[in-house]
């Protein structure tokens, strides 16, 4: 069933499932994958989803493991219940918007210097067009090229000032564009990192509806996180291809740990400082 789910939520892209196919030695579908249909479709790259998932998944993390750290370290220096919701919502709020100014930032610096370059090769290319042409020649050059082959492959690119830019780009520079949106990447990771950060104060917040809950609120909230951790973990999978069990756990393990060092580094100070009840 979980899987069934997973599937649904996380569509697997073509060179994905090539991969996969690769694995198994599955020529018959890694054909059908190379199909001229399906390498026209990809889908995956063409969609909002598949150029911000990797930021929500990851700001997804961040923001699960971090507030559920503090709420942790809070549990073991044995404080009121209720100083987990103040930190803990002001761990997510403050984290939240430092990571998503620090996303915005670092994309639209990355862009900046993209168009930059971009802009540089444009104007060698119209002031010294045969030193850059020269710059093409060798690098296909090196890569083996030879004779009348390595010449029309240089006449080619060089006849097209935007393939032209590009390729001085990708192949001298090692830079590729992407067309995410900073903005909207921003909003991804402090969406991703406050939604999954509320997971575990859930708990905390909803005790005055039941006396169960407000007996056990770590409890529950481990139990929550827990179960969230690995669902986000395992979601890792469309963007490093792990197995979704693995990533689940992996996640679950190190989530646990950084708990568990909050929860002891709580206990054993409120040992050693005396902290008053609150």
């Amino acid at each position: 069933m979980f899987r069934w789910v997973f599937s649904k939520l996380t569509p697997r892209s073509r060179p994905r499932l090539a991969s996969e196919a690769f694995k198994k030695g599955d020529l018959e579908t890694h054909k059908k994958l190379h199909s001229p249909d399906e390498i026209g479709k990809e889908p995956w790259h063409k969609t909002e989803q598949g150029k911000y998932i990797g930021q929500a998944v990851y700001g997804a993390s961040d923001g699960i493991v971090t507030t559920f750290a503090a709420i942790s370290g809070i549990a073991g220096a044995n404080l009121n219940p209720k100083i987990a919701i103040i930190v803990g919502l002001a761990n997510l709020f403050a984290d939240g918007i430092s990571m998503a100014i620090g996303d915005y930032l670092s994309e639209k610096s990355e862009k900046d210097y993209i168009r930059s370059e971009k802009e540089r090769e444009l104007w060698e290319i119209e002031h010294m067009p045969e030193a850059e042409k020269l710059e093409v020649r060798e690098i296909y050059k090196r890569k083996g090229l030879t004779g009348e082959k390595l010449e029309r492959l240089v006449e080619v690119i060089t006849s097209n000032k935007e393939i032209w830019v590009d390729t001085m780009l990708h192949e001298e520079l090692g830079i590729f564009e992407d067309d995410t949106n900073p903005l909207k990447s921003a909003v991804v990771t402090f969406l991703s990192f406050a939604i999954a950060g509320f997971m575990p104060l859930i708990a905390y917040i909803f005790a005055s509806q039941s006396q169960l809950l407000a007996q056990n609120q770590f409890l529950a909230s481990c139990l929550i996180t827990a179960a969230t951790l690995f669902f986000v973990g395992a979601l890792r999978q469309v963007v490093t291809g792990v197995k979704w069990y693995k990533g689940g756990f992996e996640m679950l393990f190190v989530g646990g740990l950084s708990a568990a060092v909050a929860y002891l580094i709580g206990w054993l100070l409120e040992k050693v400082v005396k902290i008053p009840a609150l």
